[in-house]
């Protein structure tokens, strides 16, 4: 394991430690759902994995500010659901989805992936590497979420930023009337304090918590 890597697992293990008791708290509290949307990929792309600002055969690394975005699934009562799939899709850092149907006038991002895949640790945890997500037309910067496995029936959600000024007016947010549901969904991202030498290929500029808890209700589903 490189030292970058190691660096990267104690700063996330210190943040996991200090918000563990809010986290728990808000546990108790399902994630709310959230709309899939029209942009997700009509066709995956090649690479899969967790790490969407390296594409694999490109020696570049995806425009923008660079963050990781890490988490638990938990269920009501705050134990860990391992082996859960989850998908992740969002707009690159100009503001375009890759997806054919997203005809605005804004730049592809050749070496941004899109769309990332990973699977839930045995402490129910996750884990992606992606960039801060812009304001869409009618929206406020926001990530997608998939989540699924044999238990469950497909939950979709979306996290979003604080501070962004378009989340008092984003019409899927705002939606969700219950202010401490609002608040789960979202994220305060924090500086990542990079080692001298350290790029954009090695760590993020910023990192935020986002844990979500599945109810009852989506847990009793079955696909």
């Amino acid at each position: 394991m490189s030292q970058q890597r190691r660096t990267l697992l104690k700063a996330l293990a210190g943040a996991t430690a200090l918000a563990t008791p809010l986290s728990r708290a808000a546990s108790l509290l399902s994630t709310p759902p959230q709309a899939k949307g029209p942009f997700y990929p009509l066709e995956l792309p090649l690479d899969q994995d967790s790490n969407l600002v390296r594409v694999s055969g490109r020696r570049g690394v995806a425009q923008g500010v660079i963050i990781d975005v890490y988490g638990r699934v938990l269920d009501r009562d705050g134990a860990p659901l391992t082996g859960v799939k989850l998908e992740i899709w969002q707009v690159n850092a100009f503001g375009r989805y890759h997806h054919p149907h997203d005809e605005q006038n804004k730049p592809w991002d050749p070496d941004f992936q899109g769309f990332g895949r990973t699977v839930t640790d045995a402490d129910g945890a996750y884990h992606f590497r992606t960039v801060r997500p812009v304001a869409y037309p009618g929206r406020a910067p926001h990530i997608h979420f998939a989540l699924g496995d044999s238990r469950i029936a497909t939950f979709y959600t979306q996290m979003y930023l604080a501070g962004a000024p378009e989340n008092d007016r984003d019409f899927l947010l705002t939606r969700v009337r219950d202010a401490r549901a609002r608040a789960n969904l979202i994220v305060d991202l924090q500086p990542f304090p990079r080692s001298a030498g350290e790029t954009a290929a090695d760590a993020p500029e910023l990192i935020g918590r986002f844990d979500i808890v599945l109810g009852e209700t989506i847990l009793s589903r079955k696909p």
